[in-house]
């Protein structure tokens, strides 16, 4: 199409009789374990053999953990061996953001505030991986405390994107994207609070899912914002996305936020089934002049996409986007003030080399200016800035009444259409260091925060490519649904993935056997 300038992939291709499977899917490898042409034991090999030749570059892993992962993947051998069906991820090497505990490894969330911590549990979704058969390959870096949109801000390096290594992966679970993306393994769980799983995946050309609030358990998720917190999938594929959703999804009775609500069962083909009169909605604002003009495009390819698939287009009105930012860094800090209280240094913690003398709320503090960062800082005092007295009413009772004409907003749009489609980031992956301004840093997560004030599912597909800079880059695609119908959310995404050929591009050097079936 002449609209689109160079640099977009806007062709599309007709939705073939068999959809191609790529050989690193979750599917491709757990069914050759359980089928013995391979076994746990060399696709974990393999894995880590990948992580070790490109992490030096990428820093995408803050901790290996060789020897948790090859004994996970024996288990799963022995129990092939003894005729038993290990579970729906068989033998698949999934990566954990630092800020999921675990009982084996150390869980730091990205922080010198929590170094070397050792946790006496793992939590529920990753739990109900290993039970599945996943192999836990080590915790990947992020922002700290997941705060940030670049996986700058960790005390343990910046991870940098598998597609331009001057750029960044995203943020927070940058980490969690760029090993994804660089083939080291096919699969990783990230949190997101603001758009930390659907940015990175965006600006690292993958697959990422936050699932409704309450479809899946935070118990064993270190806090940020308990009320915008979720865990979810990054994956190379939307079918990819549905199983590992499937796995971790449920009432737990460890997260009393958790919701026993039904996940469509989307195995056995049925999530190839398109949808019925799919309507498919746009905002207005979200064909925003101030976007790289490659997203818009890529935004207005995907039309053309659904178009041809026989969608309907909508357009639906959300005049509140630009005011989610603003919300969103009331109501976040908030809760992370009130969450990271808990770190003073006595119980766990960093702490401060004591003083003669020296009265304990002193000691309290400077525990805590040397544990925290400079972006968690900020994001501590801002918070309890609101939440103080004669500022409270002002700040952090109305950022909840906004949430609220936030969340009517989706409701009267999701009236009129099944998904909205929009940009996941309003630019392609930037320079390591370009976003200095915390403001503008703020501003990457445009599009993604208010399904997360809203409470709804949300899900970045690979949506096309972007010259910038004299590289090529990816550019992600947002789909939005409403509460609890992410079996919507996926058959639409599934749908555009079906007819392009985005997903099955990989970034340099990140072949499809780097991540697949091992030996």
């Amino acid at each position: 199409s002449p609209r689109h300038p160079p640099g977009i992939a806007s062709s599309f291709i007709a939705p073939p009789r068999e959809p191609p499977v790529r050989p690193d899917s979750i599917d491709a490898i757990a069914s050759a374990v359980r089928r013995g042409e391979t076994s746990a034991t060399a696709v974990t090999e393999a894995a880590l053999a990948r992580c070790r030749a490109c992490d030096g570059e990428l820093l995408a892993f803050r901790e290996l953990g060789a020897e948790d992962a090859l004994a996970a993947a024996a288990r799963v051998d022995q129990l092939v061996a003894d005729g038993h069906d290990p579970g729906p991820l068989a033998g698949v090497p999934i990566a954990l953001k630092d800020n999921l505990v675990t009982s084996f490894g150390t869980t730091c969330a990205g922080s010198r505030m929590l170094e070397g911590f050792r946790s006496p549990y793992t939590g529920t979704a990753v739990t109900r991986l290993i039970e599945a058969g996943a192999v836990p390959l080590g915790k990947t870096n992020c922002d700290e405390f997941a705060m940030g949109s670049s996986t700058e801000h960790c005390a343990y390096g910046s991870t940098r994107n598998p597609w331009a290594t001057d750029r960044v992966p995203g943020g927070s679970s940058g980490g969690s994207a760029a090993a994804v993306a660089a083939g080291c393994c096919p699969a990783s769980l990230g949190s997101d609070t603001g758009g930390s799983i659907r940015q990175p995946a965006a600006l690292c050309g993958i697959v990422g899912l936050k699932p409704t609030y309450g479809r899946v358990s935070r118990h064993g998720l270190i806090a940020f914002g308990s009320s915008l917190d979720q865990i979810g999938p990054f994956t190379r594929s939307v079918g990819d996305a549905a199983r590992v959703l499937s796995v971790i999804a449920g009432r737990d009775p460890h997260d009393s936020t958790s919701v026993d609500v039904h996940l469509p069962d989307l195995d056995g083909g049925r999530l190839e089934e398109p949808v019925d009169r799919l309507r498919v909605g746009v905002p207005r604002q979200y064909r925003d002049e101030r976007n790289h003009p490659a997203v818009n495009a890529a935004v207005e390819a995907a039309i053309d996409v659904y178009r041809s698939l026989g969608a309907t287009i909508v357009d639906v009105d959300l005049p509140l986007t630009d005011h989610g930012i603003a919300t969103y860094y009331v109501i976040a800090p908030a809760e992370a003030s009130s969450n990271l209280a808990r770190y003073d240094g006595i119980r766990y913690g960093h702490r401060a080399e004591p003083r003669p003398g020296e009265e304990l709320f002193d000691l309290y503090a400077r525990s805590r200016a040397e544990g925290f960062g400079p972006e968690v800082r900020r994001r501590i005092m801002l918070g309890t800035y609101v939440l103080s007295a004669g500022y409270y009413d002002a700040y952090y009772k109305r950022a909840l009444q906004v949430r609220r004409l936030i969340a009517r907003e989706f409701e009267a749009a999701f009236s009129r259409c099944h998904v909205i489609l929009g940009p996941t980031s309003p630019f392609p992956a930037f320079r390591a260091g370009e976003k200095a301004d915390p403001l503008a840093m703020y501003l990457c997560d445009v599009f993604t925060a208010n399904a997360n004030i809203a409470g709804i599912p949300g899900i970045s597909i690979p949506g096309g490519f972007a010259e910038d800079g004299g590289v090529e880059l990816p550019v992600g695609l947002h789909l939005q649904a409403k509460a609890f119908d992410e079996g919507t959310l996926l058959r639409a995404a599934r749908m555009f993935e079906q007819a392009t050929t985005h997903h099955l591009r990989s970034a340099p050097g990140a072949t499809p056997e780097a991540a697949g079936r091992g030996g």
